[in-house]
């Protein structure tokens, strides 16, 4: 399985807990770095308090299977509900061809400034339709 953008990730010794595997926190760490490569893939920018940008107003996680030291896991995401401030990322994190999690998260555009919600512009709308699972 191939996702429209993916990233790999090294377990390190550190994030593992008292049982040995690796902590539930973690997930979401790797759930926000395969969202923050789709935004660099999307040209969605979050650099200032005068900028419109991205805000995870909800996000979730089925942890369907432990992860342990040694391993490399690879995240995937996909857009799947775009509405009109707001757009839905699907992940998946699998250790080879392992589930391991599956996971959303709603993303609104957010006027840094204001602190309102802005609408899905036509040129963002088409970059996040192009992203979906298809």
């Amino acid at each position: 399985m191939t996702w429209p953008v993916m990233v790999e990730v090294p377990v390190r010794w550190g994030e593992l807990d008292a049982l040995g595997h690796v902590n539930n926190t973690v997930f979401f760490r790797w759930f926000e770095d395969v969202r923050i490569a789709t935004f660099t893939e999307l040209g969605i920018r979050w650099d200032g308090p005068s900028s419109v940008g991205p805000i995870l107003a909800t996000t979730r996680c089925d942890f369907l299977a432990p992860v342990r030291f040694p391993a490399t896991v690879t995240a995937g995401c996909w857009i799947g509900r775009v509405g009109t401030t707001s757009f839905t990322m699907h992940y998946e994190v699998r250790v080879g061809d392992d589930v391991v999690a599956r996971g959303e998260g709603v993303i609104v555009l957010v006027d840094y400034g204001s602190g309102a919600k802005v609408p899905v512009d036509d040129g963002l709308r088409q970059r996040l339709e192009a992203l979906g699972r298809g």
